[in-house]
């Protein structure tokens, strides 16, 4: 019994410090979120584009060497 009670401590303070830690973020604004969500998306599509364009070269590249 002790040993539950032991636990039930140790979570209610893991909740305890976790609810002080999240007081103390800086939430971003919506429109922060919106620039940094459209920032995201365009790094991921230049990637995606490069990435593409380098597989397609290798490829050509492994084809001709092999036949």
């Amino acid at each position: 019994m002790e040993k539950i009670k032991n636990i039930l401590e140790k979570v209610r303070q893991f909740l305890a410090g976790s609810k002080a830690e999240l007081k103390k973020v800086t939430w971003p604004t919506p429109k922060q979120t919106l620039a940094s969500t459209s920032i995201v998306i365009i790094v991921v599509v230049i990637v995606s584009v490069f990435l593409g364009i380098v597989d397609f070269g290798l490829t050509k590249v492994v084809k001709l060497v092999l036949g």
